[in-house]
């Protein structure tokens, strides 16, 4: 009886997700075409970087051959980086003709109170602001643009009246480590936010990926700016919400940028994750163990009982089981990775809950947030 209420349940959840959850496994939204504004407005894009060197090269470059029609620049903050970020980036500007284009910023010691990151997007604003921008693109040390990538972006942004344009970009994933983590990955953030939830003036689902965002700065400015934020690790996220306040916003997936930051093995997407996922559950133990119950009802459960289960609880487990690999699919396919994978999710979902706890642990021992060396985090118990 309590196998087969436990099948059950898992169904259910399965269900809901499918059917639910805003679609999100469908990984439908994604960036289209918009018509041409009859002004094209200025863009300053900010760049924080601390220990870039290995991708900052590239990323400038493709920055810098942008085909957007109206005013554009850049500027990077130098977050006292020690492995020569700053002058990769100059060499780049450089080799694109363009260096009157690129500011670089030396990046003051961090305040208590904030996360570096931020006090990097801090800094850069208030130096964009100088050239009075419509748009700042706040992105990534490691993102390589296609060509036409913030046309399109300001393009979709001046049509929907949008305050906050952001773009989910492209994981690296090459290696076994990334081919087996970095499209749950995305996987589940999306069904953490429903990205059709996002765009939803009706919904207080909020949620951007920090790698690609396209923010009016003045909403940005009415939103309180980055100070309002200033102490948040999951500053994507936080920025959304404050920004969903002010108007419109809308989250997708895309092709026209991508990652160059690699993972190479199991330990690299750990790091990434433990950073991050129990500042997501607001330090709370309990909602670590709610988290943890929930994961293993939806995952771990139907496979245990498809494998040793009999009758009813046996057959709800394959089905549930079959489910999830099949919603999977879309999300493989956009990697270009093995179908099989999708049964495999239970296991993946395992590692990630792993990952989880190991965080709150990480939080409890005084190492939360540990980023380029930095703890971002306050100790919790």
């Amino acid at each position: 009886m309590v196998a087969n209420l436990i099948a059950l349940a898992a169904a259910i959840g399965w269900i809901y997700l499918i059917t639910a959850r805003g679609g999100f496994w469908l990984s439908t939204e994604r960036e289209s075409e918009a018509p041409w504004p009859t002004t094209w407005v200025p863009v300053v894009a900010i760049i924080p970087a601390r220990d870039e060197a290995d991708g900052i090269g590239e990323a400038v470059l493709s920055l810098l051959r942008q085909n957007y029609p109206g005013p554009f620049s850049i500027v990077v903050v130098d977050d006292q980086s020690v492995d020569g970020t700053a002058d990769v980036a100059r060499r780049a500007a450089v080799a694109a003709g363009a260096v009157g284009r690129l500011t670089i910023l030396s990046g003051a010691p961090l305040p208590e109170g904030w996360t570096g990151k931020l006090w990097a997007m801090k800094q850069g604003i208030d130096h964009a602001q100088q050239s009075s921008p419509t748009y700042l693109l706040f992105t990534d040390a490691d993102i390589v643009y296609a060509g036409d990538a913030l046309t399109k972006l300001v393009c979709r942004s001046q049509a929907d009246g949008l305050v906050l344009n952001s773009r989910m970009v492209k994981l690296r994933c090459e290696s076994f480590a990334e081919r087996a983590l970095i499209p749950a990955f995305i996987f589940f953030f999306q069904m953490l936010y429903p990205f059709a939830w996002v765009r939803h003036r009706d919904r207080a689902t909020a949620a951007a990926a920090g790698g690609c965002m396209l923010a009016r700065l003045d909403a940005l400015r009415a939103a309180g700016g980055v100070e309002a934020i200033r102490g948040e690790l999951i500053d994507d996220c936080a920025l959304a919400s404050a920004m969903k306040k002010q108007g419109a916003i809308l989250l997708g997936l895309t092709e026209r940028a991508g990652s160059t930051r690699a993972y190479p093995k199991i330990k690299d997407v750990r790091r990434m994750v433990v950073r991050s996922a129990y500042a997501q559950l607001g330090y709370s133990p309990l909602l670590l163990a709610g988290t943890v119950a929930g994961l293993t009802l939806i995952y771990i459960a139907p496979v245990l009982l498809a494998l040793f289960g009999q009758g009813l609880a046996q057959m709800l487990g394959f089905f549930t089981w079959g489910a999830m690999a099949i919603v999977f699919q879309p999300t493989l396919r956009i990697y270009r990775v093995s179908p099989l994978w999708g049964l495999l999710l239970p296991a993946i979902a395992l590692s990630y809950m792993a990952f989880t706890v190991d965080s709150a642990y990480q939080s409890v021992i005084g190492r939360g947030g540990l980023w380029k060396g930095r703890v971002q985090a306050k100790k919790t118990g």
